[in-house]
């Protein structure tokens, strides 16, 4: 048999969906990935239940149903003041991971670059080699994970460089880029000529005092942003595989020819139960907050009581544990033995890591009440039953 992709052979399944197979494997509470269990907004299920009644259960317009596209603009003008034309500038995907797949695919030629900032969601990478393209990182230094602006410019004036991605907020390590530093970001960016690709999908989920800025609002980015999001985070429906792509006419062109041969299509009827969160008032997203503030106080406070060490999330749902004093050389192996014998499933950080780091390891807590309090409890145990 002749000799199977190498551009794909040295890849291994998503350590995150992985480590949801431990947790299940071992009866553990999965806080490894990212997915709520509490249920969407009762609005959008409501709307859901009258459409599998009614329809529509055809495909809809490649890039995304009208209605759907048009209250996606409405929201984008609402939160950051960008018109958008919903017939040339956005392109609705399946998720979020595949207008990441669009984007790259659309900006991408083999041989070319692309800047990440570590650590990074593992997809990015994986994107990044499927186009051909070779990943350059740029480490963001724990715990505060700043960038320094000098390591960011050698590495976007490389030759070749097409792309900076940028995830803000980020996953996994939870910073929220302040203004200043996606000033720094965008004048680089212009300076080079690069593709800025950012993933906003936790842009609603911000910690106070933090703000999310939309790099593309900046001067100059509107024109060289690619907007990748969805609307799993946002209103709790990560099973539904909403996502879209916005950006100037002419990415966007490209974009959906890329598309449609990806999937050809969301689905139409989720498309039409969604529109309704999309039109949502401001009061949801503040609960939003509020609500996700309350699950990260909640967690986080109880990581601290069991002395803990952590690194602050300023936006996202995750948190990087410190786990240097139980003495384990794998995060994997640690991660592997928490879910069988502590019970509670995470994720190991050096699966977002370019550098050699092992001591983090991920939880997120979107979660209930009760689910993060047992989480808690369990771990109260964890020198006992995890000590090397």
């Amino acid at each position: 048999m002749k000799q199977l992709s190498t551009r794909t052979a040295g890849f291994t399944d998503s350590v995150i969906r992985r480590m949801t197979r431990v947790s299940n494997q071992y009866g553990a509470i999965n806080l490894s990935q990212g997915f709520p269990d509490f249920d969407p907004p009762k609005e959008i299920t409501d709307r859901l239940a009258e459409v599998a009644g009614m329809g529509p259960h055809q495909y809809a317009l490649t890039w995304g149903a009208q209605n759907f596209r048009e209250a996606l603009a409405q929201k984008q003008k609402h939160f950051y003041g960008m018109e958008v034309d919903p017939d040339r500038e956005i392109v609705v995907t399946c998720g979020s991971t595949e207008a990441m797949m669009a984007a790259m695919m659309s900006v991408c030629n083999p041989g070319d670059k692309v800047v990440i900032f570590s650590p990074f969601y593992e997809n990015y990478g994986a994107d990044t080699i499927l186009s051909g393209a070779e990943p350059i990182y740029v480490p963001l230094k724990p715990p505060t994970f700043d960038f320094d602006g000098n390591e960011l410019e050698n590495a976007m004036k490389q030759p070749g460089v097409k792309a900076l991605i940028l995830c803000n907020p980020s996953n996994p390590c939870g910073k929220v880029f302040t203004a200043e530093e996606l000033k720094v970001i965008a004048e680089l960016a212009i300076k080079y000529d690069i593709y800025v690709i950012t993933d906003e999908v936790y842009e609603h989920i911000v910690y106070k005092p933090n703000v999310h800025t939309c790099i593309a609002t900046l001067p100059g980015m509107r024109e060289r942003t690619i907007i990748c999001n969805s609307l799993s985070k946002t209103y709790s429906i990560t099973g539904w595989r909403l996502g879209f792509v916005m950006a100037a006419p002419e990415i966007t062109d490209r974009v959906k020819k890329v598309h449609d041969f990806l999937t050809v299509g969301a689905a139409a009827p989720l498309m039409e139960a969604a529109v309704v969160g999309l039109q949502f008032p401001d009061s949801y997203y503040e609960e939003l907050r509020e609500h996700y503030t309350h699950m990260k106080n909640l967690f986080t406070g109880g990581l601290k009581e069991i002395g803990l060490q952590f690194t602050n999330p300023q936006g996202a749902y995750y948190v990087l544990v410190d786990i240097s004093e139980f003495g384990y050389e794998s995060d994997l192996i640690f991660c592997e033995e928490l879910a069988q014998k502590v019970g509670v499933g995470a994720v190991p950080g050096s699966s977002f890591f370019k550098e050699p780091e092992n001591r983090y390891i991920r939880f997120h807590f979107a979660k209930q009440d009760a689910t993060l309090n047992a989480a808690l409890e369990r771990l109260v145990d964890i020198r006992m039953k995890m000590k090397k």
